[in-house]
């Protein structure tokens, strides 16, 4: 059989293709965020994914928040997405609000919905693709690797006013990687097995081409020259294509931080975005005052990023910042963080919301939680309900009570 080349391999590229050389890089207010989560649709009983994606899109058609509601690859998945917000305090506000009209129109459907980074037991090869051209197209140039991602995140992003200091700020995050990971990881298990990883969805993930951490660019125009070769020779139909762990979106202005798993918990879902935010502030400000901004190989930040994903937050991981030979829990180096992002979150007004992100340390991230439910009796269903539970806010009258 001839194999059918896809479109984006031959050059014909999507008129309404985003452009790198069209950015909004100062369009908007410094340090706004938005926030995306992808969530599980799944069945009341049995907790497995269910394909009704379009069903409840039909049901939402008209609502004030229908915009706010989007299909992605797999028919089993949700996506929401917050307004620019100025605060951790407004994707407070907004997430709540989204959460809670999710679960209704779900439950309303006979649906439950669930956030984390992969489905404990549910089968990819079990999943329908959303009938989109995009998503066939994707499926037609990646196969497998496509077909095999089941898998679910945040994204938050952080607006910054100026193209070059977009390109270093991505260059001075590439350190984070690793503790924003360990933060969200809430994917230990795949296809019914416990894996032994905090985050197997970073493992499912990395087969993507131009995926993991992004090399370190010298500035817009090199990053642009990059982008731009890839776009010419039709190896991506536009920058939206390369799925970096950190990347600048030349359409919003904003730095897109990708790397999280999807955050079970409403309040450790904000305090990830106000400790985003407030290292996108911390960085801004080195950088116009002039001060160089710390960047290591991409060989040590990647073996950071392995270790979160392997071990969560005990992840004995490299202090780049100090160059010890000792290696450091990674809730160590979160605190020593926190106390260097205080100030920039004050000035913010999300304090408190960066607070949550002790808070999440103590009682452990999602993965944690996962593996406790499991341990418990060993019921991976139980497992999802947990996840569900914990994820779709309690009626008013039960948070009364």
């Amino acid at each position: 059989m001839k194999q059918i080349v896809p479109r984006s391999i031959t050059g014909v590229a999507d008129g309404s293709a985003a452009s790198v050389l069209e950015h909004k890089f100062g369009a908007s207010d410094p340090y706004t965020l938005g926030v995306e989560e992808e969530y599980m649709l799944l069945d009341p009983e049995s907790f497995d994914l269910v394909q009704h994606i379009e069903m409840v899109l039909d049901a939402i058609q008209g609502d004030e928040l229908a915009s706010r509601i989007n299909a992605e690859l797999m028919q089993s998945v949700l996506e929401i997405a917050t307004p620019v917000c100025q605060t951790a305090g407004d994707v407070m506000r907004e997430l709540q609000t989204l959460r809670a009209y999710v679960r209704d129109v779900a439950r309303d459907q006979g649906l439950r919905v669930g956030s984390a980074g992969t489905h404990p037991f549910s089968l990819f090869e079990r999943q329908r693709i959303t009938a989109k051209d995009r998503y066939h197209a994707l499926i037609d140039q990646l196969q497998y690797v496509a077909r095999r991602e089941l898998i679910f995140g945040m994204h938050i992003h952080v607006a910054v006013d100026d193209p070059d200091k977009a390109i270093q700020i991505v260059n001075g995050l590439l350190p984070h990687l690793a503790p924003l990971l360990a933060l969200s990881a809430s994917s230990p298990f795949w296809r019914g097995e416990p894996t032994g990883l905090a985050s197997s969805r970073q493992i499912v993930f990395s087969a993507f081409p131009r995926s993991g951490p992004p090399p370190r660019f010298r500035d817009y125009e090199d990053y642009a020259l990059v982008v731009g070769q890839l776009e010419r020779t039709g190896c991506i139909a536009d920058y939206t294509h390369i799925w970096w762990d950190i990347r600048p979106h030349p359409k919003w202005g904003t730095i897109e931080v990708r790397i999280c798993d999807a955050v079970t918990r409403l309040e450790d879902a904000v305090a990830i975005a106000a400790y985003c935010q407030a290292l996108v502030k911390q960085l801004s400000e080195r950088y116009d005052a002039g001060d160089e901004i710390p960047s290591y190989h991409r060989i040590l930040t990647s073996e950071n990023k392995w270790l979160a994903a392997r071990y969560g937050l005990d992840a004995p991981v490299m202090d780049l910042a100090t160059g010890s030979r000792i290696r450091s829990p990674i809730a160590k180096l979160v605190r020593r963080t926190l106390r260097d992002l205080e100030p920039h979150a004050r000035e913010l007004g999300s304090e408190r919301e960066l607070e949550g992100i002790a808070a999440l340390i103590g009682r452990g991230n999602s993965a944690e939680r996962q593996l406790r439910v499991y341990n418990a009796n060993r019921d991976i269903v139980e497992v999802v309900r947990a996840i569900a539970d914990a994820t779709e806010p309690a009626d008013a009258d039960a948070s009364a009570g």
